[in-house]
């Protein structure tokens, strides 16, 4: 008796997001440890901590600016925090770390020729080893659907239906 792979028949496309994922040691700057008394940005401080910073520790790091305390920092701090750390940095992105993966997903989806899924049973592969946004399932999916015969999500051999394209007469 012979044994059929029935996975490897079925014509279904995996699409799977960790292959979009870009490399790099994430790196979370927080401009609260430049706030006087935890509360207020003050300039002249501040200009002389960016002017004196060693932002050659930041080398082909993947930076997220953020800052975690409650007080109003000024756009231009944000600004002039990116303007010194771009040079040694591989991206620089405001927020958090999962502001930071959605927007580093987001550019790589982007980039995808969605054309050569056109008509396509795709399965979005589920489990993943690396950080991978909700945002980025949404956006492909979003992505997709236009051009998609099915989308399902999961692994090929246990799928959750999500779209399927209706039929014209």
């Amino acid at each position: 008796m012979d044994i059929v792979n029935k996975v490897a028949q079925s014509g279904l496309v995996e699409f799977n997001l960790e292959d979009l994922y870009i490399k790099g040691d994430r790196v979370v700057f927080d401009i609260k440890e430049q706030l006087f008394q935890g509360l207020i940005l003050r300039e002249k401080e501040f200009r002389e901590f960016v002017k004196n910073e060693n932002w050659g520790s930041y080398k082909d790091k993947i930076v997220a600016l953020v800052c975690t305390a409650d007080a109003i920092v000024p756009t231009w701090a944000y600004m002039l925090l990116a303007t010194a750390i771009e040079p040694s940095a591989k991206r620089i992105v405001f927020g958090n770390l999962e502001v930071l993966e959605t927007v580093l997903f987001n550019e790589s989806l982007s980039k995808i020729d969605i054309e050569k899924f056109r008509d396509q049973r795709i399965v979005i592969k589920g489990c993943s080893n690396l950080p991978v946004p909700e945002s980025a399932y949404v956006e492909i999916t979003r992505l997709l659907r236009p051009v998609a015969k099915s989308i399902m999500y999961g692994e090929p051999c246990s799928t959750v239906p999500i779209y399927k394209q209706k039929l014209t007469n």
